[in-house]
């Protein structure tokens, strides 16, 4: 099995817990990458994964959960505009 070292995108999140059979779809992208970050806080408490690939994840989370918020609220002042 390939070493993660790097976590870069949301997929790259989505692969690191495939690999503990951790498979997350809400239906919600947004709803996703809340229970994403739920999951990442719960392996890496239970020391499965070190702190480096805990945090790598966390940000990568943060950051796509910021920019899905400012998508839908995007998407939300367009609708208000028709």
């Amino acid at each position: 099995m390939k070493e993660i070292t790097q976590l870069r995108t949301l997929y790259d999140v989505q692969q690191l817990l495939k690999r503990f059979n951790i498979f997350v779809y809400v239906g919600k992208r947004l709803w996703d990458i809340e229970l994403m970050a739920l999951e990442i806080d719960n392996l890496y408490q239970a020391k499965v994964i070190d702190r480096d690939l805990f945090l790598q994840a966390k940000l990568v989370l943060k950051t796509e959960h910021r920019k899905e918020e400012e998508y839908l609220a995007q998407k939300g002042r367009e609708e208000d505009d028709e």
